[in-house]
């Protein structure tokens, strides 16, 4: 007797490769591959939201893209973001599930709660549940998948002409490297970004080019010294 077929949430025969076990023993592809820190520019993200449109479709991208990005979370953390999780009065997301499944409150700046607000009008229509959801067919209202929203993010940067690798963590470097130009001490980056360690915010500061750190240095004010302290060095 032939074993039975299973289905996916729509009806549909399930891919083999989805089966329990298909997997097990196989390494990864990427197992332990590092991708240096690369963030896009600001110039390439805008550009990849207006790639993106404004239907639903594209209202639903710019809102995960402003909230990778203007609030540094994870693809996993944004994923599982529902309305009761967000605060636009406070300026606050409560992510709820972080890496290490322990709880912690990040902010957005006014302009990032805008443009959600896009895509939060059009979230009301859907059945409840998470914030960033599939929006037609028979699993509307379900999550949105991660694979799902890197495969789009992939395309839309290729659209928008945009060369370098475009992820949802690249906007999570995209994010840290900003803060520190604004003056925000490190320590706070690291509570932020949901760090355990102020060795890992570090290396998300890769990114930031030798003509950045040069043009930092030479903008420094001269040192203040005493005025008993004569002029000699």
């Amino acid at each position: 007797m032939p074993a039975q077929q299973l289905l996916d949430a729509a009806g549909r025969p399930r891919s083999p490769a989805t089966m329990p076990g298909r997997h097990v023993g196989r390494i990864p592809p990427n197992k332990g591959r590092r991708y240096p820190a690369d963030p896009p520019t600001v110039d390439e993200i805008v550009a990849v939201m207006r790639q993106a449109g404004d239907d639903r479709h594209g209202r639903r991208m710019r809102g995960l893209i402003v909230v990778l990005w203007r609030a540094g979370v994870r693809i996993h953390e944004a994923l599982t973001l529902t309305d009761t999780d967000l605060n636009k009065r406070r300026g606050s997301l409560l992510i709820r599930h972080r890496k290490g499944d322990r709880r912690r409150e990040v902010g957005m700046d006014p302009w990032g709660w805008s443009v959600l607000a896009d895509w939060m009008a059009d979230r009301v229509a859907l059945p409840p549940g998470s914030l960033f959801c599939v929006i037609g067919g028979p699993t509307r209202g379900l999550a949105w998948s991660a694979t799902a929203v890197r495969a789009e993010l992939r395309q839309l940067a290729i659209e928008a002409g945009v060369r370098r690798r475009f992820a949802p963590h690249q906007l999570r470097h995209a994010h840290a490297v900003e803060p520190p130009y604004e003056g925000i001490p490190l320590p706070l980056i690291q509570r932020h970004l949901g760090h355990a360690y102020l060795s890992t915010t570090g290396t998300y500061l890769d990114g930031v080019s030798s003509e950045e750190i040069i043009g930092a240095t030479h903008g420094r004010k001269a040192p203040m010294m005493h005025a008993d302290a004569g002029p000699e060095l």
